[in-house]
């Protein structure tokens, strides 16, 4: 994928790209190497590759910007476990698009009431 259609179809990269983690956090680390992999290595031929990148890139962000969703993904990732014949990135990727699908789905269940000091 060429930077510009990087830019259209992922508009969340630069932000991605950058977010800074603690030096210790090694799925976030791993998670963004993902995400930078497969963006680079999709062909967007096909509107279900751009519809994927698209999903994936407004994930990432999530979990950037939502630390409940990020602490579900980080623990959820731990129990993953890929079989040798699989592609590695494509299992990935889409576990991560089911959490996602799960969480919000669960989080449009539930009512969170924040606490005023």
């Amino acid at each position: 994928m060429h930077s510009k259609e990087i830019l259209i179809n992922c508009p969340n990269f630069y932000k991605i790209s950058n977010f800074s983690y603690a030096h210790d956090d090694y799925i976030s680390e791993k998670l963004i190497e993902v995400y930078k992999e497969y963006i680079f290595s999709t062909d967007v031929s096909t509107s279900d590759s751009i519809r994927r990148i698209r999903n994936l890139d407004q994930i990432i962000s999530k979990y950037i910007d939502d630390y409940y969703f990020r602490k579900e993904l980080k623990t959820s990732l731990r129990e993953l476990r890929v079989k040798k014949e699989d592609n590695m990135l494509i299992v990935i990727v889409d576990y991560i698009i089911k959490i996602f699908n799960k969480y919000e789905d669960g989080f449009t269940r539930n009512i969170y009431i924040s606490r005023w000091i």
